[in-house]
């Protein structure tokens, strides 16, 4: 099969798509949509996250050392859009509808709409080029799951079916597990809050 060099992209690894979630000083929560997440292990399955840029997320977790990772869905896609596209420093970012409730195991704020979620704590934080940009290496203290999702009698094919989760990659475009076109980023999010505008949103989450 006959190959040719291409500058680096990720257009043919489409990525998982994660909000992630936490609380602010005071106690008003966070959350913010990420995409660099992966896994390891380290004595048990644990997860790698990196975050570029200077974020209320970061900051965060840094302060807190542990967050909240949701997984987006079709049926959750406008929320998460809304979340990587309003700023994170944003007073009003929080002032729209969003049902949460509090992690089982760490006092982390989950999303009621996933169905599937990961209670991290933050276990060593490996700097690149600036303490901006970093991995994180994360033990996973609980993982919930819609109990829908759970029955043994569904095949592989239609749990991911049901569960609906959404890919993106470097082009600024949703995917669906099957293919279809969701949408640009940052369109979803006008059904949230219309007119909400990217400005410094991609520094911000």
């Amino acid at each position: 099969m006959s190959k040719v060099s291409v500058p680096a992209s990720n257009d043919c690894c489409p990525q998982t798509l994660f909000v992630y979630g936490t609380f602010r000083e005071g106690g008003r929560p966070n959350f913010g949509l990420f995409c660099w997440f992966s896994y390891f292990w380290k004595e048990q399955l644990s997860v790698m996250c990196a975050i570029g840029g200077s974020k209320e997320t970061l900051n965060n977790i840094r302060r807190n050392r542990v967050f909240s990772a949701n997984l987006v869905t079709e049926s959750n896609l406008a929320l998460a859009d809304y979340f990587g596209t309003a700023d994170g420093r944003d007073a009003d970012k929080m002032d729209v509808p969003v049902e949460w409730e509090k992690g089982q195991v760490l006092d982390v704020p989950v999303l009621v709409n996933t169905p599937c979620a990961f209670e991290l704590e933050l276990e060593k934080e490996i700097p690149t080029d600036d303490q901006d940009n970093v991995i994180l290496l994360c033990r996973i203290r609980n993982t919930l799951k819609e109990e829908s999702i759970l029955d043994p009698a569904l095949t592989t094919q239609e749990k991911y079916k049901a569960i609906a989760a959404v890919r993106t990659t470097g082009d600024q475009d949703y995917w669906s597990l099957d293919g279809r076109h969701l949408g640009k980023w940052h369109e979803p999010a006008q059904k949230i809050k219309p007119g909400v505008q990217i400005g410094k949103a991609a520094q911000g989450n």
